[in-house]
């Protein structure tokens, strides 16, 4: 049964991960992890700061609304 859980959770946090890559927001552990790992002298932006540049990297940093 544990196995069956375990296997489970593995697949809906790698639907969850291709979902999140698929709207062009890559996911911030593996940014941070990279961050520490690549660059440890840089600081690592918090989540809201890595969403924001994340999308203004993909839309232009125009987000247009119609209301």
């Amino acid at each position: 049964m544990l196995n069956k859980i375990t296997g489970i959770t593995r697949a809906a946090r790698y639907l969850g991960q291709s979902m999140r890559l698929m709207v062009g927001v890559p996911e911030y552990s593996t940014y941070v992890s990279h961050m520490k790992t690549a660059h440890p002298d840089q600081p690592v932006m918090s989540y809201q700061e890595f969403f924001r540049e994340r999308q203004e990297a993909r839309y232009g940093g125009k987000i247009s609304r119609c209301c």
